[in-house]
């Protein structure tokens, strides 16, 4: 009976092995099929990233296309508002041309004109254009342009004491410079 005890006990260590190895199989099984599952859910999680970014570039393209047009529209048609407020200024004159040659009225010509300069200067003003200030001034050769010097007993050295053409500013930026004569 021992050997049967024996054999008995052999056969349930086996048994016990065999469930073991079962065991650790199903462990491991079970294992590679998380593997599987997490490798899909990581798969599935790039590729909502991939489209993503798809989606994110093809916002970027027509954001930048987008904005090229609309500086390029800008620059197109930065000028309108200015020829709208300039189209009376220049209807004025138009007017003004037909009434000096209709009439012979040298006087009322001149006050028309005089009117449609204070008009055209008002605009310019409006928007910014000052002139620069230049006879008495040091010069200074970022808002004066010296064509000339001259002796001058009046003025000290290095004053402009005539100017020939007007100096412009816009806002604060020369866009012409006054043509001077500067004493010496």
């Amino acid at each position: 009976m021992s050997q049967t005890n024996e054999s008995t006990a052999d056969l349930k260590e086996q048994e016990l092995e065999v469930r073991e190895e079962q065991d650790e199989m199903q462990s491991v099984s079970s294992d590679a099929d998380a593997s599987v599952g997490e490798a899909e859910t990581y798969k599935k999680l790039a590729d909502e990233n991939f489209q993503k970014l798809l989606r994110a570039q093809a916002d970027f393209d027509n954001f930048r296309r987008r904005s090229r047009q609309e500086k390029e529209d800008f620059a197109k048609y930065a000028s309108i508002k200015l020829i709208e407020q300039l189209l009376p200024v220049y209807d004025n004159l138009d007017r003004a041309l037909l009434a000096g040659k209709e009439s012979n009225d040298v006087e009322s010509l001149i006050k028309g004109v005089e009117m449609i300069f204070r008009q055209f200067a008002g605009i310019l003003e409006t928007e910014g254009l000052q002139p620069i200030d230049a006879v008495g001034q040091p010069f200074n050769p970022e808002y004066h342009q010296a064509i000339m010097q001259v002796e001058s007993e009046e003025h000290e050295e290095g004053i402009v004491v005539e100017e020939i053409q007007k100096g412009y500013m816009l806002k604060d930026k020369v866009i012409r410079p006054s043509m001077v004569k500067v004493s010496s």
